[in-house]
């Protein structure tokens, strides 16, 4: 079975756009009564073709059931400040009727052996065609900015080594892992004076536009 890469990735390209544009609507709902947004910012990417056939043959995936066992074709990331916003983030993806959440996992209580910290969910989304609705997978990892610097540099990294790090490399990612983590843990802890800084700043902003 040979894929028409254009027509297949088509919708997944869709989806992402659209899930963009619904969370930052969030994140701007929040902003727009004054309240802290439990969402930084929010970025999104279709799996490349290149992406798609390694990870293929790495997971022996054959087109037949590409579109239900490749569950990240479809990618969402969304940001955060602080590690208690990603748990209000989660909620907030539960409690919506548009997407339905059938997988999650939480590497941020559960930590990957790396270090790696994030909290993923694999949605069922649809998205409105030509030719009729198409229900189709996506996945949502959420984590703080300090998890996302961390997991950019592992990412870039990996590249580089193909997963098979030297042992200092190894160490030093579980050590700088751990220091983000308790980076996380300090900003927390002052999270209160933050927001409020934050929404002084905001309140000054405006004045001076007005």
């Amino acid at each position: 079975m040979d894929l028409d890469w254009d027509n297949f990735l088509w919708p997944y390209a869709e989806a992402v756009r659209e899930l963009k544009v619904k969370f930052r609507a969030l994140r701007q709902s929040f902003l727009t009564k004054g309240e802290h947004s439990p969402i930084e910012f929010v970025i999104g990417r279709v799996k490349t073709v290149d992406s798609i056939k390694e990870k293929m043959t790495r997971r022996v995936i054959s087109p037949e059931v590409i579109e239900t066992d490749m569950q990240d074709i479809a990618g969402i990331r969304i940001v955060t400040q602080f590690v208690d916003d990603i748990y209000k983030v989660v909620d907030l993806i539960h409690a919506r009727d548009d997407m339905e959440v059938v997988e999650e996992r939480d590497y941020i209580k559960n930590a990957k052996p790396s270090g790696y910290r994030s909290y993923h969910m694999v949605i069922s989304y649809t998205v409105y065609l030509p030719d009729g609705p198409k229900k189709l997978i996506a996945e949502i990892q959420v984590r703080t900015m300090a998890m996302n610097f961390w997991a950019t540099v592992e990412h870039t990294l990996n590249y580089k080594y193909q997963g098979e790090y030297p042992e200092d490399i190894s160490q030093r990612l579980k050590t700088t892992a751990e220091a983000a983590y308790q980076l996380d843990e300090e900003m927390s802890s002052i999270k209160d004076e933050v927001q409020e800084a934050q929404r002084i700043f905001t309140r000054n902003k405006g004045k001076e536009k007005s």
